[in-house]
C-alpha cells in the first residue's frame, strides 16, 4: 500500500469514530452533577473535523514525527500534546496546525524528549499506557473519554479538556497509582 492511501484511510477512519462518539457519547454532566460550558452538535462535529484536520497535516508534514502528538479540539481551540524530539519539531507543529481552517487558537502543551527509547522502553510505556486508559475508564469521577495518555519512559502525559479540577485532580490520582508510572504530568484544561 501507498503512504498516501494509508493517511487517507487513517484520517477517514478518525472522522468517523470521532462523529460516531460524538454523536453517542457526548455528555456534559460530570459525576458531581456539575455541568461544562455546553456546545452545540454542530460545534462538537467542526471540532472533530478540525481535529483530523489538524492530525492530517501533521501526518503528511515530514519535518514532524506526528505519532507523538495527540490533538484535541474545543470550540475550534486546538491543544496539542505529547513529546517531539526538538523545539523546531514544536513549533513546526504549532505552525501547521496554525494554518488549518477553523482553529481559533493553539495551546501547546508538548514535550521534549529526553533520549533514545528503546524497544523494550516502547513496549513498557505501551503497557502503562493501556493501564492508565483502563484504569480511567473503571474511575466514574472522571470522564475519561475526553483525556489523552502518552507514555515516555514510564513518564506519563495527560492533556484534554475536562468538566472541572476535580477531575483533573481525580485523573493525576489514579494515573500515579499505576506500577511503573514514574512521573505524571498535568496537561489537561477545564473546558471554557
Amino acid at each position: 500500500m501507498n503512504k498516501q492511501f494509508v493517511k487517507h484511510i487513517l484520517a477517514t477512519a478518525i472522522t468517523g469514530l470521532v462523529l460516531v462518539y460524538v454523536a453517542g457519547c457526548s455528555k456534559t454532566v460530570d459525576g458531581t452533577g456539575a455541568t461544562a460550558a455546553p456546545t452545540s452538535v454542530g460545534t462538537e462535529i467542526d471540532d472533530s473535523v478540525v481535529t483530523t484536520r489538524v492530525k492530517s497535516a501533521l501526518l503528511e508534514d515530514a519535518d514532524i514525527k506526528s505519532y507523538d502528538i495527540k490533538v484535541e479540539t474545543r470550540k475550534g481551540e486546538v491543544m496539542l500534546s505529547g513529546f517531539v524530539d526538538n523545539v523546531t519539531q514544536m513549533e513546526r507543529a504549532a505552525t501547521v496546525a496554525r494554518a488549518i481552517p477553523g482553529v481559533k487558537g493553539i495551546d501547546n502543551k508538548m514535550s521534549l524528549k529526553g533520549a533514545a527509547t528503546s524497544v523494550g522502553n516502547k513496549v513498557d510505556d505501551g503497557v502503562i499506557t493501556t493501564r492508565v486508559k483502563a484504569a480511567l475508564l473503571a474511575d466514574d469521577r472522571i470522564k475519561s473519554l475526553d483525556i489523552a495518555v502518552v507514555t515516555r519512559k514510564g513518564e506519563v502525559q495527560l492533556s484534554g479538556f475536562v468538566n472541572n479540577q476535580a477531575q483533573i485532580d481525580s485523573a493525576l490520582e489514579v494515573a500515579r497509582a499505576i506500577e511503573g508510572v514514574s512521573h505524571v504530568g498535568n496537561e489537561m484544561s477545564v473546558k471554557k
